[in-house]
């Protein structure tokens, strides 16, 4: 087992990465609604975002990989939580057009994604934020994520911050176990009923830890 930070070659590893983490234990995640397309088109475009020149928390310069074998196992970002969300709207705009999309389907894309507004949570401006946690099936129960999560609180603590959070849809017990272990506990959650009719869970739940 080996942990590294992320290059752009693994761009396509990062983007099922991103998938599987926003979908948790439900079929649909932020980026399958926002964009509303098939699930290699989806790929496609996250890939794009992850070698982007707006860095965003979707980009590889964010995010660790655990390699097992020599092959990439499992991966998250850990960054700071300050301007996430204008950096990765920056990002989308940038692939957008360099795609052809038009500014009417950015702005689809803009109202679709829209939906987790009421009930989305996470670190404050302050805080070293961890997410999009996943590891490929064929690796589970490996202590990979453990293994990751470690690493970057190592890097969020050698970058001065001294909280970190991460966040997780309600209901995916296997995350709250797996980050509970590595000594996060409960510090929010947020319900919203038109979240849970388009993807099946109450909302959000944010764990926290001091590093």
């Amino acid at each position: 087992m080996t942990v590294r930070s992320a290059r752009p070659e693994d761009a396509g590893f990062i983007a099922r990465t991103i998938l599987s983490s926003q979908r948790g234990y439900r079929p649909r995640g932020w980026f399958d609604v926002a964009l509303g397309w098939p699930e290699a088109q989806c790929r496609d475009f996250i890939a794009r975002i992850a070698v982007a020149q707006a860095v965003s928390m979707w980009h590889v310069s964010q995010f660790l990989i655990v390699e097992v074998d020599g092959k990439p196992a499992a991966a998250l970002c850990a960054l700071p939580a300050a301007g996430t969300g204008p950096a990765a709207w920056s990002a989308i705009a940038e692939v957008g057009n360099a795609t052809g999309l038009s500014e009417t389907e950015l702005d689809a894309i803009r109202r679709r994604g829209a939906y987790t507004r009421a009930c989305w949570v996470q670190g404050g401006e302050g805080d070293w934020m961890i997410e999009h946690v996943a590891t490929d099936p064929a690796y589970h129960g490996r202590g990979l994520v453990q293994a990751l999560i470690a690493h970057a609180l190592d890097k969020g603590r050698a970058a001065g911050f001294g909280r970190a959070t991460i966040s997780f849809l309600i209901g995916n017990e296997p995350a709250e176990r797996a980050y509970a272990k590595a000594g996060f506990a409960f510090a929010e959650e947020r319900h919203d009923p038109a979240f849970e009719t388009i993807i099946g869970a109450p909302g959000f739940r944010m764990f926290a830890r001091t590093i």
